[in-house]
């Protein structure tokens, strides 16, 4: 088994649903996929927060095999805040506020520990970044990054250096056709693996997901059927983390491992989205994920 660094945003979520407002929660890309990978491997997470930070909410992260020694405290500062509405069908949402805060200026300055992980997930982030976090993980052996619209669409000459330093992309629908031009999803996973990555991870939500690797290496998965869903903001980051975490728990990243790696995923994200912020995933074990797990081969089995 090895340790995975997982680097984003650890921030504060203030989230409107049609029926339900909750405020001030824990949220952040970093913090979902580490939570996510840390049901399968040690994960060692990469950010900064303010003084507002909640030490409640890094003993929740230590109980969980995450080191957060790496996590920079930013006294006067301001953790990173978001506020965003759901609509009716929970599909689509508006951000209402977001405020970077510390976020502005961070630059990560890892100790030995983070420089030793062998495998490195970039959560949603300034592709500059996730660059100074790569230069100080010499010995990297798979490095897998995420991205959104707003670094598509502003940091796009950054994002293409990013490209060519990482191994794997993972992104939603709608990112990959604005980053390519391509509206057929699997034109549009090419297309990205022609700017650097090895493979592509293509995210469509409630239809699942779908991976491009060499040698025309192709996964499609559809999504857990999940009837509850309560919130569905971090099940991405839950999904990448998750899908990294099972990857260094094996060591390994062969077409079978990634085809395991993938339902894993699935199912964890399952599990993100019928609760608000991590109570879900709080409440469960690697028993649960198991258990879905099980069931989700059971479903695609073939007779």
């Amino acid at each position: 088994m090895a340790e995975l660094l997982v680097a984003g945003s650890f921030a504060f979520d203030t989230i409107h649903t049609p029926t339900v407002n909750r405020e001030l929660i824990l949220g952040g890309s970093g913090s979902h996929a580490a939570f996510g990978a840390s049901f399968f491997a040690p994960v060692v997470a990469v950010g900064v927060v303010g003084e507002d930070w909640r030490m409640a909410d890094s003993e929740m992260f230590q109980a969980h095999n995450i080191d957060v020694s790496n996590l920079e405290l930013r006294k006067g500062g301001k953790t990173m805040f978001w506020e965003a509405v759901y609509s009716e069908d929970m599909n689509q949402r508006e951000t209402l506020v977001f405020e970077a805060n510390v976020m502005i200026d961070f630059h990560p300055v890892l100790n030995d520990r983070a420089k030793r992980c062998p495998y490195l997930f970039l959560a949603n982030n300034a592709p500059s970044l996730m660059m100074e976090v790569i230069d100080q993980c010499t010995d990297a052996k798979l490095i897998v990054a995420d991205t959104m619209n707003f670094y598509i669409e502003n940091m796009l000459d950054d994002l293409k250096k990013l490209l060519t330093k990482v191994d794997g992309l993972i992104l939603n629908d709608s990112e990959a056709v604005e980053l390519t031009g391509c509206d057929d999803l699997f034109d549009a996973g090419d297309a990205i693996r022609a700017m650097g990555p090895r493979f592509v991870i293509i995210k469509k939500g409630s239809h699942g997901s779908l991976f491009m690797g060499e040698d025309g290496e192709i996964v499609v998965f559809p999504a857990y059927p999940t009837r509850k869903v309560l919130e569905p903001t971090g099940a991405g980051d839950c999904f990448a983390g998750a899908f990294m975490g099972y990857l260094a728990s094996q060591d390994a990243a062969t077409l079978d491992d990634i085809k395991r790696a993938m339902l894993y995923a699935t199912v964890s994200a399952s599990l993100t989205i019928e609760d608000f912020s991590f109570d879900a995933l709080r409440r469960s074990t690697r028993d649960t994920i198991d258990a879905r797990y099980q069931q989700m081969k059971e479903m695609l089995a073939v007779k």
